[in-house]
Formats: C-alpha cells, structure tokens, sequence
C-alpha cells in the first residue's frame, strides 16, 4: 500500500473507535434508566411501580392524562388512577419538590422529546404537603376563574356540555 493509503486507513480506524467510545459512554450514561432504553434517566420517589409498564406510559401518558381530564371535566368524575396530582406526588423530587426543572422528571423527557409541556401553566408542579397545596402554587388567573364560575351556573342539557 501507497503511504497515502496507509494514513488514510489509520485515520478511518482511529475514527471508528472515537466514535464506538462515545457511543460506549452514552449508553453507560443512559444504563440507569428503568427500562434499560437510550434515553432521559427516570427517578421514581414514591411508590413500586407506575399505574402502567414504562413503556405504555412513555408512549400514552397523554392520552391517559386527557382522558381523564375529560371524564372529570365533562363527567364529573374523579378518579386517582391517572389524574396529573397522582403523577406528580409519585415523580416529584424531594430536593426541588417539583417534576419541572433541569433534571426534573417531566422536563427531562419532554425536553428529551422535544416536547413542551402547557400542564402546569394551571396545575401545580409540586405535590401536595399533608392535604394542603403546595406554597409556590399559582393561583389561578381570574378569567379562568370566572369561566369556572360560568359553567358550574349554566344548567347543560345532557350531552351538549362543552
């Protein structure tokens, strides 16, 4: 082989193993994740297990969140199981006492994603403290206060509830 050739096929070589080395200490960096996948590192505070298997829920989280968000706005009713409060008293960090933050369990996956998360422009980051809200929680603007108000006094024929 020509001394070009040579230099060449070393450079390629010392590229090649660069490049395996990086991707080695990525996914060493990545290994401590529940599922094992490439990915955002997901803590879990409180409890065993989610309400579905990690997959399912990176998947359909939010359809999970918006349905029960319908079934409690439209139909009054209140369940745990995938409610946004439940979520977030499971996944909050104890030294922040959010899930919002740079290594916060929301904005990691969604920043992650590429995703941006407009939940907690009303809802609380933080998990509530013995039955009470927490102290940085945002009170609610007042027009959507009034719009509450307006739509608990409108009597809705069954059915056609916005």
């Amino acid at each position: 082989m020509s001394r070009k050739t040579t230099i060449l096929v070393g450079a390629v070589a010392v590229l090649g193993a660069a490049l395996f080395a990086a991707g080695a200490v990525r996914a060493a960096d990545t290994a401590d994740t529940k599922s094992g996948s490439i990915g955002p590192t997901i803590k879990i505070f409180k409890g065993d297990k989610c309400v579905r298997p990690t997959e399912d829920m990176r998947r359909n989280h939010m359809k999970y969140i918006l349905h029960q968000r319908d079934q409690t706005m439209h139909e009054g009713i209140r369940t745990a199981r995938y409610s946004l409060k439940n979520c977030v008293d499971c996944h909050a960090d104890p030294k922040t006492n959010s899930v919002l933050g740079k290594d916060g369990f929301c904005a990691s996956c969604h920043q992650y994603a590429a995703v941006s998360i407009d939940c907690f422009s009303c809802h609380s980051p933080s998990p509530e403290n013995n039955g009470q809200p927490p102290k940085a929680a945002a009170a609610a603007p007042s027009r959507l206060m009034s719009l509450m108000r307006l739509s608990a006094e409108t009597e809705w024929p069954r059915g056609d509830q916005p």
